[in-house]
């Protein structure tokens, strides 16, 4: 599903943020991506999605190697891709379902489809009573749940979260994690930057984990 081949990657400024990482990470799968602040946790999950390219070396999703894919096929690989960030980045002036129903529009499915879609994904997240709501009448937890949903509402392959439970309480933590292990359940790959150590541990996954750019190891 996802494999990094000797992959290298230097920014213009000379940083080194990735050098000669190799993983595998099978469909289906959910990994936990480990390290430091600056470990190349953020380029790695760049370099999925096409958001950077390797320096050297190859990343392959679905045995196709991302670098012969054209500039105009990649947003149709994002569309495969669901992506949540630390801060949910919620539209303030848009309610619930319309934030969640956004990547529908942008992809010109019908009224209907966008209808059922939207209130399938916030089921799925445990707020359909409010989908009427704004975000800032959200809770920070609230508001992390709709971000997932909005990720998935395009019913994506692969999950890719960056530091998602940064900005929540442990308690929280642990149930946005068991959302995700979720969606692993129903054949979904997931894999999830970050840093709480004590709470993967609690977790049943493979990790990888960055030091410096380089993977320490691969899976535990």
């Amino acid at each position: 599903m996802i494999r990094f081949n000797n992959v290298n990657k230097t920014y213009s400024n000379g940083h080194q943020a990735l050098t000669n990482v190799n993983f595998e990470i099978s469909k289906g799968e959910m990994v936990f991506l480990t390290g430091h602040s600056g470990a190349g946790k953020t380029t790695l999950l760049k370099l999925i999605m096409c958001m950077e390219r390797p320096t050297r070396g190859q990343v392959f999703l679905h045995h196709k190697n991302l670098e012969k894919l054209s500039s105009r096929h990649i947003p149709y690989l994002r569309r495969r891709i669901g992506v949540i960030f630390q801060n949910p980045l919620l539209l303030p002036d848009r309610t619930v379902f319309e934030n969640v129903a956004l990547p529908l529009q942008v992809s010109g499915y019908t009224y209907t489809e966008i209808q059922r879609r939207t209130r399938a994904a916030l089921e799925k997240v445990g707020l359909s009573a409010k989908e009427k709501l704004y975000p800032l009448a959200l809770s920070s937890g609230e508001q992390q749940r709709i971000n997932i949903a909005r990720a998935v509402v395009n019913k994506p392959e692969i999950l890719l979260a960056d530091e998602p439970t940064g900005n929540l309480d442990p308690s929280l933590s642990l149930d946005i994690m068991h959302l995700f292990e979720a969606f692993h359940q129903v054949g979904v790959t997931v894999l999830i930057a970050t840093h709480d150590l004590a709470m993967i541990a609690r977790l049943n996954h493979p990790i990888l984990r960055l030091k410096d750019g380089c993977l320490l190891e691969d899976q535990t």
